[in-house]
């Protein structure tokens, strides 16, 4: 039996640092790298940070929506991504944030997480807020094939709050508490992870919420760009500091199209990132 996924994800780490790269190939930064607003333009930045940056990393975010505002051609698209990090051993966190019920929760779970399935990935993203247990679906199903799944807990958008800290205790703490259930017995730590933003301005522990015991690991966006840095991610994250995934997306693409300033931006930031969290 291959190893489970967060056991995959400990040994990606602990070769490569806590960096995942995101592919957010949207119309400005397509722009700014010469690419048409198209599935070719796509395919060239896609394959571009790829080539640049395995080896340097822990796993590839592609952002599912990029790809799709271009139809079957940019889905097309995301299915040779997948492929190729299969191909290159790079773990895949395909953001999706899905979240339903029943028999489509289903559809969801076989799209992204089946065996052979055309946008199979390593990992997904998954919104709880139609309740933890509409995740059921997909949660056995990535578990059944080795997978993981990345659950919305503490997101860093102002509107998040409005759902996720309502209650007492709040909802991201019932959210956590859900997923230490479901990650019970597995080491180095669970396939079930949170998304938890490294901007927050208040840490989970002040809001309550013990992330170390949910045995999750961590995927923690909002660095580079959008204003956190490795100290931030340190500071928040300081009692799970090996289970923390750090998505850079525009922090690393701004060097393209040029392949060495894309590996050299990535290799800066996975040593950063290490020596912030002491790995």
């Amino acid at each position: 039996m291959s190893p489970h996924f967060g056991a995959r994800l400990a040994a990606a780490m602990e070769e490569r640092g806590p960096l995942c790269v995101g592919l957010d190939p949207h119309a400005h930064l397509l722009a700014d790298w010469g690419l048409p607003d198209s599935a070719e333009g796509l395919r060239t930045f896609s394959r571009t940070v790829l080539d640049a940056v395995t080896g340097e990393c822990a796993a590839v975010k592609p952002q599912s929506a990029f790809y799709e505002r271009h139809g079957s051609a940019g889905v097309a698209v995301l299915e040779e991504v997948l492929q190729a990090c299969r191909q290159r051993g790079v773990l895949t966190v395909l953001d999706v944030k899905r979240g339903d019920i029943g028999s489509t929760m289903g559809a969801y779970a076989t799209a992204y997480l089946a065996d052979g399935a055309p946008l199979a990935a390593d990992s997904v993203t998954l919104s709880p807020y139609l309740g933890y247990g509409s995740l059921r679906p997909a949660l056995d199903l990535a578990r059944a094939g080795g997978r993981g799944v990345w659950v919305l807990g503490l997101t860093s958008n102002p509107e998040g709050a409005d759902v996720q800290l309502v209650g007492d205790p709040p909802v991201a703490a019932r959210v956590a508490a859900a997923v230490a259930a479901d990650n019970t017995g597995l080491m180095p730590f669970g396939d079930i992870g949170l998304v938890v933003g490294a901007t927050l301005p208040r840490t989970p522990a002040e809001l309550g919420i013990d992330l170390a015991a949910t045995g999750a690991p961590v995927l923690a966006p909002g660095v580079g760009a959008q204003g956190a840095g490795p100290e931030d991610v340190a500071r928040t994250f300081a009692a799970l500091r090996e289970r923390v995934l750090v998505p850079i997306s525009r922090g690393v693409s701004s060097a393209g199209p040029d392949p060495e300033g894309l590996r050299a931006l990535a290799r800066d930031w996975s040593a950063r990132l290490q020596r912030a969290l002491g790995s």
